[in-house]
């Protein structure tokens, strides 16, 4: 019998990699991610997962940060939909999470890299067929890195193409993007015989534990539903946005006002969420296709924040 569970839903994806009973299982991701010589030996989660916090907030994001031995910090989150101010919300929890390490009377030189992570069942790249891309800053003309400090990668789940036949996934990367599209259907024996790395042996019973545990189960399901709902909406409003845009578009005669119209549908879901009045649907009748992105950024950060 399939396991039934989806690694995707961000209550599972954050048992299997913020939990500090499975560290290899975070260091085995990590590892993969970076893909870097010295590998990380040693984990810290900074922020585990409190059960009855998050039964309270059902729109709690629960990403996953944490700190390995080098002093590296790293901030994991799932994705399941294609943000409009995705780029700019990865940015900021990266560039906020090095900020947050120094404290009064620190200097600069104490600072560790900070690097984001994003799973993400979309496509941002699409001309690009990799489906890990890492960026950092750097000059482009003369290839000079600035500095390490600052980086975030994108793993692009949708650009993976499974083995027709189930294959033996050998390459860590593709292991994680196996698991993350198929866990769910598959049974436990089909993952490991497919992923021959134990670390997807001791992921495989993460996954059993919440479908056996009927508290963990009733969890699981409760956020699953929380982020169906929230997709519809999204579907909703991003339909509703769209027509009000072509409308928009045809008044105005600019190409943008589709865009306008489904980042303003956006915004108006993530407002009702957050219980806020404010701003009206006439306010935002006149704002600009930035000046509305701003906003949906700024709700997207105050929802994180509640997690």
């Amino acid at each position: 019998m399939a396991i039934g569970i989806d690694p995707l839903v961000d209550f599972a994806c954050k048992k299997l990699l913020g939990s500090p009973e499975h560290p290899a299982i975070t260091l085995h991701f990590l590892n993969a991610i970076l893909q870097r010589v010295p590998q990380i030996t040693d984990v810290e989660i900074l922020n585990p997962i409190i059960e009855r916090e998050f039964e309270e907030d059902k729109y709690a994001i629960l990403d996953v940060r944490a700190r390995d031995a080098f002093g590296n910090r790293f901030n994991i989150e799932i994705q399941r939909t294609l943000p409009t101010a995705l780029r700019e919300r990865l940015t900021y929890y990266a560039a906020t999470q090095l900020v947050e390490q120094l404290g009064a009377g620190e200097g600069y030189e104490a600072l560790r890299p900070s690097i984001g992570i994003c799973i993400l069942d979309a496509v941002v790249f699409k001309r690009v067929e990799d489906l890990h891309l890492e960026f950092r800053l750097m000059n482009e003309k003369h290839r000079l890195t600035l500095t390490d400090h600052l980086k975030i990668h994108l793993l692009e789940l949708p650009k993976y193409v499974p083995p027709e036949h189930n294959e033996v996934v050998s390459d860590p990367i593709e292991q994680w993007c196996y698991f993350f599209l198929r866990a769910d259907e598959l049974t436990a024996g089909e993952i490991v015989r497919n992923l021959r790395d134990p670390v997807f042996l001791e992921a495989t019973e993460v996954l059993e534990m919440i479908a056996r545990d009927p508290e963990q189960r009733s969890l699981y399901e409760a956020r699953l539903k929380a982020e169906r709902d929230a997709r519809a909406k999204f579907d909703y409003a991003r339909q509703e946005g769209l027509q009000e845009g072509r409308q928009e578009g045809r008044r105005e005669g600019r190409e943008e006002g589709e865009a306008v119209g489904e980042v303003r549908g956006k915004v108006k879901i993530l407002r009702d969420l957050l219980h806020e009045t404010l701003p009206t649907d006439t306010e935002l009748q006149s704002y600009t296709l930035e000046q509305l992105a701003h906003v949906e950024l700024s709700f997207q950060l105050r929802i994180r924040e509640r997690g």
